[in-house]
């Protein structure tokens, strides 16, 4: 490489990223970030089980809902709420804190998830 050439120049890498659909430089582009597209719950099985977990605390978790066909994070909290429990996240697990499987199978049934436990 001569002197004073940049590793990419001329290559694609070499130039700065622009927005797709307005052609503007990313960091200068006033697009809205695209909307996501979730799978309508009517197509989706939940899978609900009570598990035990350290010193026989009970979860129930609820399987089977991707995130990336769901919004999982506001569904946590509705289950949550209407369990009035804790509950996590864990990848495209839902947990809620205790045994809760006939409120959260009606609850998920009454969104319009399919539902099996």
């Amino acid at each position: 490489m001569g002197a004073g050439m940049r590793l990419f120049e001329g290559t694609e890498w070499d130039r700065p990223p622009r927005c797709e659909r307005c052609g503007e430089l990313e960091e200068d582009c006033r697009c809205s970030p695209p909307a996501k597209v979730f799978t309508v719950p009517e197509k989706q099985t939940a899978r609900l089980t009570v598990e035990k977990r350290k010193k026989g605390k009970l979860v129930t978790v609820v399987r089977g809902l991707s995130a990336e066909e769901n919004d999982l994070p506001p569904l946590l909290v509705r289950l949550k709420n209407a369990c009035g429990a804790g509950g996590t996240l864990k990848d495209d697990l839902l947990e809620i804190q205790g045994n809760h499987l006939a409120r959260v199978r009606g609850l998920l049934a009454d969104i319009g998830y399919r539902v099996q436990s």
